[in-house]
């Protein structure tokens, strides 16, 4: 999936992912003038701001909501996040780590399958879950809703 974004935008992905409907990079840089509009937007608190005042997530830290009405696009007023249909958005791949999965260990769980949003994660119960790279878009909802102290689940950018 990454490499097809960056088939599409021509250059490779920011360092860290930028919130929902974010533009290529380099046109993404052009437009955004550090507003915070779109920081204080988010209900979750889920965008940062990066050494440069931009914004960006780190769904291993807050999880994106992929709220139904986009607050942080729709706090944009100069253009540098468009509206996205939640499939659309690409933060990150999630990764489970079988050796701090709950299931792995004995116990049940699977707290992490319905929390996704888009379906990505399957089993969980007994099994220690699977993530589908293809539906995943790397939110985070997964890892949040994972009961481990040092979370089971990772997610790569």
């Amino acid at each position: 999936m990454r490499r097809a974004l960056e088939a599409l935008v021509g250059a490779p992905p920011p360092r860290w992912p930028r919130p929902p409907g974010a533009l290529e990079e380099p046109r993404f840089l052009e437009r955004c003038t550090r507003c915070d509009a779109c920081f204080g937007a988010c209900p979750h608190r889920a965008i940062g701001r990066l050494r440069d005042g931009t914004p960006a997530l780190n769904p291993n830290a807050a999880a994106c909501h992929l709220c139904a009405d986009l607050p942080c696009i729709a706090a944009c007023d100069e253009g540098a996040l468009l509206p996205t249909p939640a499939d659309g958005i690409f933060l990150g791949l999630a990764e489970v780590l079988p050796d701090r999965c709950f299931v792995g260990a004995g116990p049940e769980c699977g707290a992490c399958v319905p929390a996704c949003p888009v379906g990505a994660v399957a089993g969980g119960a007994v099994a220690v879950p699977t993530i589908d790279p293809d539906a995943c878009v790397g939110c985070g909802l997964c890892r949040e809703a994972c009961p481990v102290w040092d979370k089971a689940i990772s997610i790569h950018w």
